[in-house]
């Protein structure tokens, strides 16, 4: 009786450590295969366009390794936002077909055709339908069809002037950086304000009651124009007939950047007439970046 309960005792455990393995085991990974879209390469393009049904195309261009915006608006690009844009030619997808019924897809009418251009060629993606299960795009491309996330259409049908760069500088202005002349706003029209940066990386104030530290100085001009960005931007047409209180950035080379104060508050208000934006700032951060702190005793 004794030996049989024994036995039983063995069994159950066994069972029991049997069981304990197979629920603990890892389950066995199944490998979905994963299907380029190209093997294109993003330096290989220097223009991209996106034609909508019902809406202007926006045209990108690069010029000096930068992005330009052509239309709907000739200015600077967010770099970020071409690149997103771009971004299809490395996609991969779980979902590749032959493109052999465009209307099936919604790609005989679509609602996005992309195409970028450069030493690699001329490579045209179109976008079409949404797929009701997986809420994943038809795209058409190079005679297959994938079935991508949304955000690929959504970067390419961004509003034109959400791709605008919103920064006042361009990069190669901010690098030439020199100074600024704040002689015609307000509150240093008295002073006739002028804080210039040397070659050797020198700050110096044309006001001798200033007694300005270099590091502050540094520090204002990395935050407000170095790294600055603006919340928006808007497109600006300059009224002759209308004066603003105005300031000067000064560059190496000898140019200078006018800007416009149109506004303090709600929000601060900066325009740029040589490039035709508005570049719109918090009231504090807009105050801080015509406003260094050249410490007046």
């Amino acid at each position: 009786m004794q030996k049989r309960w024994l036995v039983n005792v063995i069994m159950l455990l066994l069972v029991i450590g049997i069981g304990g393995f197979l629920y603990l085991k890892p389950a066995p990974t199944v490998e979905t295969k994963q299907f380029e879209v190209s093997s294109l390469k993003m330096a290989g393009f220097n223009q991209v366009k996106a034609e909508f049904p019902a809406k202007a195309a926006t045209i990108f261009e690069k010029k000096d390794g930068y992005w330009m915006m052509r239309k709907p608006y000739a200015s600077r690009a967010d770099q970020p936002s071409v690149q997103r844009i771009i971004s299809i030619i490395a996609a991969t997808t779980a979902t590749k077909l032959p493109l052999q019924d465009p209307s099936k897809y919604g790609l005989d009418q679509p609602s996005l055709k992309l195409t970028l251009s450069g030493e690699a060629g001329e490579h045209v993606f179109t976008f079409g339908t949404f797929n009701p299960v997986t809420e994943e795009q038809y795209v058409g491309y190079a005679d297959a069809v994938f079935l991508l996330s949304g955000q690929y259409g959504e970067a390419a049908a961004t509003q034109p002037i959400e791709m605008v760069d919103k920064s006042p500088l361009a990069p190669a202005e901010r690098k030439q950086l020199a100074g600024f002349d704040l002689a015609h706003l307000e509150q240093w029209e008295v002073n006739a304000l002028k804080v210039t940066l040397s070659d050797t990386g020198q700050w110096h104030v044309n006001d001798a009651k200033a007694k300005p530290t270099q590091n502050e100085l540094n520090e204002w001009m990395d935050f407000s124009w170095a790294q600055s960005q603006a919340k928006a931007v808007e497109i600006y047409t300059p009224d002759r007939r209308q004066t603003y209180p105005s300031f000067e950035v000064l560059l190496r080379n000898g140019q200078k950047i006018h800007f416009d104060k149109m506004q303090e508050s709600p929000e601060y208000l900066l325009a740029r007439p040589d490039e035709g934006l508005i570049y719109h700032y918090s009231n504090d951060v807009g105050f801080t970046m015509v406003n260094p702190p050249i410490n007046l005793k």
